[in-house]
């Protein structure tokens, strides 16, 4: 284990613990998805640490009392692959799903039918003694009753205590949600507002031997009959149709009367020594995620980056991590029909760690009005009908001028070749002096002078200084850093950020192009749908071709990879460009002080270690002199380079 590793792992231990005791006092400070994304980082770091195998603890106003049945906690599944794994490995006749209820656990110890004590989950073993608060909550009986008779149960029942939304809405509304609001009040000294609350069971366990039922379907029943508020259970037949119940209870949960995270899924037989354990393994909670929503898909565009055709699904605005959205990415036609997408379809949107939303199924519904998806047959600009790979729609006409200007002014921008501005490069490319990337780099200044002298000026000879400096802009950019190259492509959904993180994964051009699908999708913000456009672009024949030729008129691979050193000038400092420079480009310059440790800026402000500076430096050089900031030369910025 690294040092990076080791200072994490006792990080996500201090913050496990933080958050599991303001969730037990009543104050959770953040939602279950965001302590889960904790809580699965330190499994994945240290599966034996102690912090998984143990609750959180109440606060100390109650008695303590020791629970009559464990209040351990369940293993989870945050999507239908991890839940497909765990039940490949649990092959059950029947799997029992019931809703996985979002509220405060309470056990409710019974003697001889007759309530003595209400117990808080605690650390698992020892909870807080609430019996007063929870005699006024709905749902907590005094006695067990069924079919009018006393039943002489003695042990504990474990439920869910929760706050609807109507009594949150009414009531409450300055509490953040339901599950903070019913924890608080719970645990209340003076018991007020406990009435408000309602409990909601799903276990039961005799501890005098007497038995009640054989299974856990007949458990249910029997707390149904004893007049108790039971949790709805559902038989599905095989793993297929869990994921797909979980599908529609995505769809129907906005409705319910209460909170519900996920579902608990578990055998029809009464496992005690699986319970008794700290993270039962007979049982998983297949969670929903607040990355992902169900909808309504209304329409599907058709977006056009040069000559590629993307479909895009535009649905029923629905809200994931915080944020609502109204348009995902289908990725590509086969994309599109594997997935079975129909206009009217009811879809999961899911927006897991990457920026773009994706469709990731449809819920199988009948008798639902659907439409197919109609595909553009022909290109938009040129006529030319359009090929459908599969992997890809696109206009297979290299002339085609949206598909070329879009190329080439995607690299100028992200190239930033300066004076080469959007109207010249238009101009050039109507006149069809440009026909593809690398012809920016064949440019002469005669080629350029017409744009920048008029017919007389030119017949005086005279020389063209904006011409000029054109071209040994163009020549200045032959090399560059590699985050820019693969910037400065059209690839979908690849910005700067992206290209970054590429670039400091695989170093050299070569590597990346060399990269599979499935390793391109491990990479933190790349994931299925960046990994797959990567995977796309590379094997088009054409960029290779574009990427060859680049490299045969003189563009420097060589320097694309970078490896980053360790000189104190640099690391961890700010440094500003400004002016124009003689050895370098401020492409190159940047990439310079990165490789170094160093951060570079575009304002200069108290916190900047220097302003280095070229001619026609302008405010930022003034502003460095105020300040009082190192005010270094090319020069001087080569002297720290060498005295690392």
């Amino acid at each position: 284990m690294d040092l990076f590793e080791s200072q994490r792992i006792s990080e996500l231990e201090k913050l496990i613990t933080r958050y599991q005791k303001s969730y037990y006092d009543g104050e959770g400070e953040i939602s279950d998805a965001e302590f889960d994304k904790l809580w699965d980082e330190l499994k994945a770091l240290d599966p034996a640490n102690p912090i998984l195998h143990r609750v959180g603890a109440d606060s100390g106003n109650f008695a303590k009392i020791h629970h009559v049945m464990p209040m351990g906690s369940q293993e989870k599944a945050a999507n239908p692959e991890q839940f497909l794994a765990w039940a490949e490995k649990h092959k059950y006749d029947a799997y029992l799903v019931e809703y996985k209820l979002d509220g405060a656990s309470l056990e409710l110890q019974y003697e001889n039918g007759y309530l003595k004590r209400a117990v808080t989950r605690g650390d698992g073993s020892i909870g807080d003694d609430i019996t007063a608060n929870a005699r006024k909550m709905g749902g907590v009986n005094a006695a067990i009753y069924k079919d009018g008779q006393l039943v002489p149960f003695t042990g504990g029942i474990r439920g869910e205590v929760i706050m609807t939304h109507e009594v949150h809405k009414k009531h409450f509304p300055d509490k953040a949600n339901c599950r903070n609001a019913a924890n608080g009040l719970m645990k209340r000294k003076d018991g007020e507002g406990s009435e408000y609350l309602k409990l909601i069971v799903y276990d039961a366990l005799s501890t005098d031997g007497k038995s009640y039922f054989n299974n856990e379907e007949e458990k249910i029943r029997w707390l149904m009959d004893c007049g108790f508020n039971v949790v709805r259970l559902v038989i599905c037949q095989s793993p297929d149709r869990v994921i797909a119940y979980r599908a529609k209870v995505m769809e129907e949960r906005a409705a319910l009367e209460y909170d519900i995270d996920g579902l608990v899924i578990k055998e029809r037989v009464i496992n005690l020594a699986d319970a008794s354990r700290d993270r039962p393994d007979r049982q998983i909670a297949f969670k929903f995620s607040l990355e992902e929503a169900v909808t309504t898909l209304r329409e599907v565009e058709w977006s056009i980056s040069g000559g590629t055709y993307t479909p895009v699904a535009i649905f029923d605005e629905v809200e994931l991590n915080g944020t609502r959205v109204q348009r995902a990415s289908l990725a590509n036609p086969d994309t599109l029909r594997k997935l079975g997408v129909q206009i009217g379809s009811h879809v999961v949107v899911v927006k897991r760690g990457e920026i773009i939303p994706k469709i990731e199924s449809i819920v199988e519904e009948k008798g639902l009005e659907t439409k197919p998806v109609e595909f553009p047959k022909v290109c938009e600009v040129c006529g030319t009908p359009l090929v459908d790979e599969g992997s890809r729609l696109f206009c297979p006409n290299k002339e085609c001028s949206k598909r070329v200007l879009h190329q080439l002014l995607k690299f100028q921008q992200v190239a930033d070749i300066r004076d080469l501005g959007e109207t010249l490069i238009t101009s050039l490319f109507n006149d069809k002096r440009l026909k593809s990337i690398s012809d920016i780099y064949s440019l002469q200044v005669e080629d350029l002078v017409p744009y920048f002298l008029n017919e007389e000026s030119m017949e005086a000879d005279k020389k063209s200084l904006g011409a000029e400096k054109v071209y040994n802009s163009i020549q200045n950019h032959r090399r560059m850093r590699l985050a820019t190259f693969i910037g400065a492509f059209d690839i979908e959904g690849i910005g700067e950020k992206n290209a970054k993180i590429l670039a400091k994964k695989y170093n050299t051009l070569d590597k990346l192009m060399a990269a599979s699908e499935s390793e391109l999708q491990s990479i933190p913000d790349i994931g299925p749908i960046l990994a797959q456009n990567i995977i796309i672009f590379f094997n088009n024949p054409e960029n290779i071709e574009l990427i060859n030729n680049l490299k045969s008129i003189g563009m420097n691979t060589t320097y694309l990879g970078a490896t980053t050193k360790e000189n104190e000038n640099f690391i961890g400092k700010r440094f500003v460009v400004t002016g124009t420079l003689e050895k370098y480009t401020r492409d190159e310059i940047q990439a310079l002080i990165e490789e170094n440790g160093g951060l570079w800026s575009s304002s200069v402000t108290k916190n900047t270690a220097a302003v280095i500076v070229g001619d026609n430096p302008g405010s930022k050089y003034d502003k460095a002199k105020e300040l009082n900031i190192p005010i270094w030369s090319e020069t001087d910025f080569e002297e720290q380079l060498k005295s690392e």
